[in-house]
């Protein structure tokens, strides 16, 4: 046959349909070729020589057969840069290849012609034409861009063309080549039975709901009853299975898109997420994820959070009500009552002679203990607050800088000091930024009591009749005692001293504290000379 197409290995390249001679096997694509028209010779075609020479092959006779000479039709006819052989092409692989399918169409056509290229074109001279659905130009009088532009001048134009887009093609970077895509079947995926390149499950949900519809037939004409017109019961049936078949198909989708969007498919992943989180953490994550089916990835990780972080601070003020209840004042005492509860549980536990001879032996070879469970979400909240006490990690004692006192060097244990903040207090306010010390460390002194005040009797505060009395240290009790203030205001007049220190570069005057405490003045004397005997504050 006469009509070959170039098989090109990139897109947009030169591509196009070729003919060759059916004789002498020439290329004939550039010009005039002789085309045979008779119904026994399909696509056939000669060169002019062979036709000449009356030079025949196949069922094709020269003698007998009618003929068509075609020429070749480069000269623009809608647009200046296409031409008339271009635009029969294009019209020629939208029927074959369909609308949309630009690439295809644009190696049909050839002549380095880009898929945009082509789908701008067709939009512009067949789409957004004022006369819809035929070009602008569609008139056979019309010969305007054919006498504006000769056929030499447009054929060198495009020869032009296709010169440079040629040397481009050549001067780009080679394209990396395509690795081989996975096959398709559960082997190849972290989940048995998913197959990746068709996003399918080898048991889909609602898996037997083709089974109601696999032999169901719709003819023509069917179902209507041709005297009254109505739809037959029959139909109706079928139409009502159709319908709940539709809606199957529609759940298997919402499912999928839940998976696809919460990144299921990553087992690995999500069971190393997994394995960091507690117990209660796991059970609390698994009962919320029916809710993922209403949000998107982003949105459930977020309420996952919440939901976990409520659950630590939950955790927290439980463990903190149950060392209150067994009059535990400060943290220290209260995790090393939580070591002591863990070591009585462990001992509690009975071993059998096998569990005793591996526990002999472990502790014979000094193996590591096993991986202890993640903290729980009340230990998170609860330790940073916890003050500095054991060997550093490298395994020097927790000692802070010397302080040098009238010529003195005077070497201070780093009780809470971390970063300049010192943990005696609340909230670790005392000591902070390093105020009347030196690194952050306070200088211990001597701490002077509290005078009582005359005529006032002091306030008896137990654990029993004063909330939030364990946020305070034995001395701030006794300071409450004798001025008669609750834990709670005190607190706040606490905070609101020492942010005024702050602004102070950590000092303050007697009278500006008293206006801040807004009691009695030798209430707010006491309170003042408390802090500055704590060294918390300074006098200015």
């Amino acid at each position: 046959m006469g009509n070959i197409r170039k098989k090109t290995a990139v897109r947009g390249g030169e591509g196009g349909v070729k003919f060759v001679c059916d004789v002498c096997s020439v290329d004939i694509t550039s010009t005039v070729r002789i085309r045979c028209a008779h119904p026994a010779c399909n696509e056939y075609d000669l060169c002019v020589g062979c036709f000449a020479k009356g030079a025949s092959s196949n069922n094709h006779q020269p003698a007998t057969h009618p003929y068509r000479v075609i020429e070749q039709n480069s000269f623009p006819i809608f647009d200046q840069e296409w031409g008339a052989d271009e635009e029969l092409l294009l019209i020629e692989g939208t029927e074959i290849y369909g609308l949309g399918s630009w690439a295809d169409i644009a190696d049909h056509i050839g002549g380095y012609r880009h898929k945009d290229e082509v789908r701008d074109h067709y939009l512009k001279v067949y789409v957004e034409s004022s006369k819809f659905p035929l070009p602008e130009r569609c008139s056979p009088h019309d010969m305007q861009l054919a006498n504006e532009i000769s056929r030499e001048e447009f054929q060198a134009r495009k020869k032009r063309r296709i010169e440079e887009r040629r040397e481009a093609a050549k001067s780009a970077p080679t394209l990396q080549p395509k690795t081989k895509p996975t096959a398709s079947v559960p082997s190849c995926h972290e989940i048995q039975g998913y197959m990746p390149g068709r996003l399918e499950f080898e048991t889909e949900y609602a898996n037997e709901a083709e089974e109601a519809v696999q032999l169901m037939q719709f003819d023509p004409g069917d179902g209507i009853n041709p005297r009254t017109g109505e739809v037959e019961p029959e139909m109706e049936l079928k139409l009502t299975v159709m319908e709940i078949y539709n809606c199957r198909l529609t759940q298997r989708v919402e499912r999928k898109k839940v998976i696809f969007e919460h990144n299921l498919l990553d087992y690995r992943e999500n069971n190393k997420l997994d394995k960091k989180r507690t117990k209660d953490e796991r059970d609390l994550i698994n009962k919320a994820k029916p809710f993922a089916r209403m949000m998107n990835h982003d949105d459930f990780k977020e309420f996952c959070d919440g939901l976990t972080h409520e659950l630590f601070l939950r955790q927290a003020i439980a463990q903190l009500q149950e060392w209150r209840g067994l009059k535990i004042g400060d943290l220290e005492s209260g995790n090393r009552y939580e070591q002591e509860k863990a070591q009585r549980i462990q001992k509690a536990i009975p071993l059998g002679s096998m569990d005793r001879e591996r526990l002999a032996t472990a502790q014979r070879n000094n193996k590591n203990q096993p991986p202890p469970e993640p903290p729980s979400g009340a230990a998170l909240l609860l330790a940073p607050d916890l003050p500095l006490s054991g060997p550093l990690p490298n395994g020097t004692a927790a000692v802070a800088d010397p302080v040098i006192v009238d010529g003195k060097e005077i070497k201070q244990e780093a009780k809470g000091g971390v970063n300049g903040v010192h943990a005696n207090g609340v909230n670790g306010v005392n000591g902070i930024n390093g105020i009347n010390g030196v690194n952050g460390v306070s200088v211990k002194k001597e701490k002077q009591p509290t005078q009582p005040i005359a005529g006032i009797p002091q306030l008896v505060l137990t654990q029993d009749n004063t909330p939030d009395m364990q946020l305070l240290t034995p001395e701030e009790i006794e300071l409450c005692q004798i001025v008669r203030l609750q834990p709670k205001p005190y607190l706040m007049i606490k905070e609101q001293i020492l942010k005024e220190a702050m602004r102070g570069n950590g000092t303050l005057r007697k009278k500006q504290a008293k206006e801040i405490c807004r009691l009695d003045t030798q209430k707010g004397a006491r309170i003042f000379d408390f802090f500055v005997n704590a060294g918390w504050v300074g006098k200015a």
